[in-house]
């Protein structure tokens, strides 16, 4: 009877355990130049450079986001860094709304900014001189104000619980556009970064590697980026 019940119990316990098991997801950190999902102490440490307004790196995101967070991120295996490439006001714009909020938000904003990318860059590259003209000229925050308006981000956002008023807040903060635009400096002073999306595994820029696909062969088997770093160093 004491073995049934021992069985028993291990039976229910051992559910329990796997139900209590951390899922890395929900971990969440502001770095001093991006956003930090995952275990810190990830065997991977992967940071991507994207630029908002560059439609490789939507690809990317609509292509990674499921597998990277279900074989990568929840178990602990990889913790991944994000961090704004700036190419142009739009991206500074961008980047703006997807810090709005809480660190913890962020994700969640770059998500929506990423998978509606189409959308909104479709209005951008249909924008009238005059638009553009009040994106390049005046004071950063109106020009930031102008963009959000034109390419919809306050409607964007608002599922995301960020109301007009908040979003506007957003990119009116000319000291966090100035701090973005220096992280995006720092960044490419320390990896000469060729492109976006680029990625950096274990502070080693992945050199011709800009795409889901090529990326997941280097995180199913870092071994060939040890390797290659013993190459150029003989």
């Amino acid at each position: 009877m004491k073995r049934w019940a021992l069985a028993g119990i291990a039976l229910i316990v051992a559910p329990a355990a796997m139900v209590a098991a951390q899922d890395w997801n929900l971990t969440y950190a502001q770095t001093e130049r991006g956003h930090r999902v995952g275990n810190p102490e990830a065997e991977l440490q992967l940071v991507e450079f994207v630029s908002y307004t560059c439609p490789h790196c939507a690809t990317f995101a609509a292509q990674s986001d499921a597998p990277m967070r279900a074989l990568y991120l929840h178990e602990g295996r990889a913790v991944v860094e994000v961090r704004s490439y700036i190419r142009n006001p739009v991206d500074l714009a961008a980047s703006l709304v997807a810090e709005c909020g809480e660190p913890d938000d962020f994700f969640g904003n770059h998500r929506a900014l990423m998978l509606s990318h189409n959308r909104w860059m479709e209005t951008a590259r249909q924008a009238t001189q005059a638009q553009m003209q009040r994106w390049s000229t005046g004071a950063i925050g109106a020009r930031m104000r102008a963009i959000g308006d034109d390419l919809g981000f306050h409607e964007l956002m608002e599922p995301r619980g960020l109301s007009r008023v908040q979003v506007d807040q957003c990119l009116s903060d000319e000291a966090k556009a100035l701090e973005i635009v220096e992280a995006h400096e720092a960044n490419n002073a320390d990896f000469d970064i060729p492109g976006t999306p680029s990625f950096a595994l274990n502070g080693q820029l992945l050199p011709g590697i800009h795409s889901w696909g090529q990326l997941q062969q280097v995180l199913d088997n870092p071994a060939v980026l040890e390797t290659t770093v013993e190459s150029d160093a003989e």
